[in-house]
């Protein structure tokens, strides 16, 4: 779990924006969501990478949601 401190200082890389960062789980994982772009940053061992080569983007995002 990551604490309300950490989530506190936390930004988001891509849009340079304090946006709020709000905890996301999905099938495959827990995530950081960027609610001012909507890239979602995988937390790996209760630390989220916060890389944008590794964020999850809204379009792939909504695809994996989709059931098969």
């Amino acid at each position: 779990m990551i604490s309300e401190k950490l989530l506190s200082i936390l930004g988001c890389p891509a849009c340079e924006q304090r946006p709020a960062l709000t905890p996301v789980k999905k099938d495959e994982g827990e995530y950081l969501a960027c609610e001012q772009c909507g890239l979602l940053y995988p937390i790996r061992d209760d630390i989220p990478i916060m890389l944008v080569d590794q964020a999850l983007r809204p379009s792939k995002a909504a695809e994996s949601s989709k059931p098969e």
